[in-house]
């Protein structure tokens, strides 16, 4: 008897169960876009002699060189850091001989970061200038990207509330308190502004360019009884 009682309690509350979990399910999206603050600049130094350790004195030399050109250009010493050291044979080959090692090539690679990105063209200009002879990147960023997430993430629950806002009023009923949210994730990208802020020097221009910053969240809404 008491089994029969259980069961029938459990088939009425089940409608009640239904009905309580009825919800609204959106996702939400924002954009926002800052100038960048900040520059990462890859270069390095090449040098090729008959011997290695010739080879690797005059890379070492020339780095050296365009490091003092970095820190009296105003780089902080934690913003430079060596990126790679390499040093290579250089063969050369023949139809006729088997290939031989004619010298050596030493490289030496430097990681720049650039906070004050007036001066990053005429840096640019003045370590090549120096002795640098490759430039393998250079790249823009924020250095404290927190305010333009949490703005971006503030927006993606807004634009969730209002999509949730038309579909209740679309279907006819009325929209509930928010049940759960999770962040979908955000991302940043280079976006190249159409007023084109252009910073000069006498031989690199540098277009600086945008950041966006994304968010998206889930968030489920009850809807109201």
């Amino acid at each position: 008897m008491r089994l029969f009682v259980w069961l029938l309690l459990c088939v009425v509350a089940l409608p009640v169960a239904a009905q309580e979990a009825r919800t609204i399910t959106v996702t939400g999206q924002a954009r926002v876009s800052a100038p960048p603050d900040m520059a990462v600049l890859r270069l390095g130094v090449s040098r090729e002699a008959r011997g290695a350790s010739d080879a690797m004195r005059a890379a070492s030399e020339a780095a050296a060189a365009v490091l003092a050109q970095v820190e009296a250009s105003g780089v902080a010493p934690r913003d430079v850091q060596t990126a790679n050291v390499s040093l290579a044979p250089r063969w050369q080959h023949s139809q006729d001989t088997a290939p031989r090692v004619v010298g050596y090539v030493a490289s030496n690679d430097l990681m720049v970061r650039v906070r004050d990105l007036e001066s990053l063209g005429a840096l640019m200009d003045a370590v090549v200038s120096d002795g640098a002879n490759q430039m393998n990147g250079l790249s823009f960023a924020i250095a404290d990207p927190r305010p333009l997430e949490d703005k971006a993430r503030s927006e993606a629950v807004a634009d969730a509330r209002a999509k949730a806002t038309l579909l209740a009023e679309a279907a006819g009923v009325g929209l509930g308190p928010v049940m759960t949210i999770s962040e979908n994730g955000g991302f940043q990208q280079p976006m190249v502004m159409a007023r084109g802020a252009m910073m000069e020097s006498s031989a690199v221009p540098i277009a600086a360019g945008e950041m966006d910053v994304s968010a998206g969240v889930t968030v489920v809404f009850a809807i109201a009884e």
